[in-house]
């Protein structure tokens, strides 16, 4: 009887010759596919700090060219030191606001905004511009605390759609009188540009209020999404986790 010869790489049920198994090298990048990421990798690093200095630039360049000329030339730095100075305008602004702010804080001063105002408060258009851009000022410097730093979630167009929004104030006179519920009216932004977007008066019990501050909500409008702060709840999470995970010596539980 001639017995049939069985392959090493035979299984002894069915007989087969097995495959070996090929494992195919990592394919190496090649060196345009290489530049082409530190070319993005570069662009990410240095395209934020270069359009921050150069709009920096440019309003430094705005304010010196309107207010150096203004400035005697007895007392202009760039004509004693003989040298152009930027900058200077900047200065002499923030030294103008800075005085104007002390000056209107004691009695007199006080007295006299009252009597400008009521001087523009007599011309019809003037009066209407004044009064609104007052009152977007005074509520973008209002000291009173919550004042545009709570970031809520609304349903908004419909349910089960929700939309980033930043709460300005409780709703007060009519608006809240009207309504059955405690109000809050919440700005809801437009993204990219997140200067415009909608009032909207929401209840407060349907707003979510959120961890993250009014800075890093911005950022989340603006990149569209893109730029997403963490959560602090998952990062306490994992802080836990991993001292967990550290293990104690023996001769320090002993201890």
């Amino acid at each position: 009887m001639n017995a049939k010869k069985t392959d090493k790489n035979s299984t002894p049920e069915t007989g087969s010759r097995e495959r070996p198994v090929l494992i195919k090298p990592a394919r190496k990048r090649g060196l345009l596919a290489r530049l082409r990421t530190y070319f993005l990798t570069g662009i990410v690093v240095s395209a934020p700090v270069g359009i921050t200095i150069w709009l920096i630039w440019l309003f430094v360049a705005f304010v010196d060219h309107t207010v150096v000329p203004l400035i005697p030339d007895a007392y202009n730095p760039s004509d004693v030191l003989g040298v152009s100075v930027p900058g200077i305008g900047v200065i002499v602004v923030l030294l103008v606001v800075t005085i104007i702010g002390f000056l209107v804080t004691n009695f007199f001063g006080r007295f006299m905004v009252r009597m400008g105002e009521n001087m523009v408060a007599r011309v019809p258009v003037v009066r209407t511009i004044y009064g609104v851009l007052k009152q977007i000022f005074d509520a973008v410097l209002a000291q009173s605390e919550g004042a545009f730093r709570e970031v809520v979630l609304i349903e908004y167009p419909r349910k089960g759609i929700w939309v980033l929004g930043f709460v300005t104030s409780n709703t007060q006179g009519e608006v809240q009188r009207v309504t059955p519920h405690e109000m809050v009216n919440v700005f809801l932004p437009t993204t990219p540009n997140p200067t415009s977007g909608f009032l909207l008066f929401v209840p407060r019990k349907d707003c979510i209020t959120l961890d993250m501050s009014v800075e890093e909500g911005v950022k989340l409008v603006i990149s569209g999404g893109i730029v997403s702060p963490p959560d602090p709840e998952a990062v306490a999470s994992e802080d836990q986790d991993d001292a967990a995970d550290v293990e104690i010596p023996p001769q320090a539980e002993r201890k």
